[in-house]
């Protein structure tokens, strides 16, 4: 087996079907697999992949496993060379799988990566979000303490009718070596390396495994040839609002995530440093109501 494409499903059930469609239709030339890793989703997933894709290997996880682990599960079945960790909310615009396997199995470097990606474009199909660099504590630290007063202005302006929300938009295409490539397609080699820590429940988990990889010296690079669309944070998907800024579920979450990011990978004192520094955020009472039962995690 050259691939196992491995997909966390958790209340995706159109997105997922839309991934699938597009991988069996585009993915050519290549020995692969597809395994869905379902956490427990309520919106007829499972009985859909059941029914349109029985090709494909479903994992039922049953409850929320969290992104990482449940990759984990798909990584314990896997049966591919290499791996090709696959958002949901994606859709491939060609053959990418084939052009990812040939890059690494051509390269002249191939035991010095670590992890290959793309240019991912959005459902506007401008480029997106596709890599970025290591956090560090200082920069995490002035950028909570510079996010307290841009909410609280944000919130009162935006209450008198002014809006100031801008989307942001990425205009460079980038080839080449970065710190840590999206974990929305993210390729990687069946092996040691493929593992996602679980202790991170979602979010940074991508960014926490290809950090073991910089200090392993393997090489995570952005490439060029697969075209692949993500559709998370489309414009007009979903109201733009205060609480989905800074509060929701998600952004709680990737918070919680870059403390344990840096509990393994940082200086201890700074990460205890920033620890305080969240919990005093949290605990404004004009917050609380969103992160109250949240504070316990820290």
């Amino acid at each position: 087996m050259d691939v196992s494409i491995i997909i966390v499903n958790y209340n995706t059930r159109d997105l997922t079907r839309n991934c699938l469609l597009s991988i069996f239709d585009k993915t050519q030339d290549i020995n692969y697999e597809v395994i869905v890793s379902d956490n427990g989703s309520k919106d007829g997933s499972v009985e859909m992949i059941k029914s349109e894709f029985p090709q494909v290997v479903l994992i039922e996880n049953n409850v929320n496993l969290g992104f990482g682990a449940a990759n984990n599960r798909g990584l314990a079945l896997a049966k591919g060379k290499y791996i090709f960790y696959l958002n949901s909310d994606t859709l491939l615009l060609n053959n990418a799988v084939k052009l990812f396997f040939d890059y690494w199995e051509k390269s002249s470097q191939k035991n010095e990566i670590g992890a290959l990606g793309c240019n991912l474009l959005d459902g506007n199909y401008r480029l997106a979000h596709s890599f970025g660099c290591f956090p560090t504590e200082d920069i995490v630290k002035k950028l909570w303490k510079k996010r307290i007063c841009h909410s609280l202005i944000k919130f009162f302006i935006e209450k008198i009718g002014i809006k100031l929300y801008k989307e942001k938009s990425y205009q460079d295409k980038y080839i080449g070596e970065v710190d840590f490539i999206t974990g929305a397609d993210l390729f990687v080699k069946n092996d040691v390396n493929a593992f996602f820590n679980e202790d991170i429940f979602l979010y940074c988990e991508d960014l926490e495994l290809q950090k073991r990889m910089s200090d392993n010296n393997l090489k995570r690079l952005i490439i060029d040839g697969p075209g692949i669309v993500h559709f998370q944070g489309m414009s007009g998907n979903k109201k733009v609002t205060f609480e989905s800024l800074y509060f929701s579920f998600g952004k709680i979450q990737n918070d919680i995530s870059l403390l344990k990011y840096f509990s393994l990978h940082g200086n201890p004192e700074k990460a205890r440093d920033l620890t305080e520094i969240l919990k005093k955020y949290w605990s404004i009472p004009f917050y609380k109501k969103y992160t109250k039962n949240y504070l316990a995690y820290l």
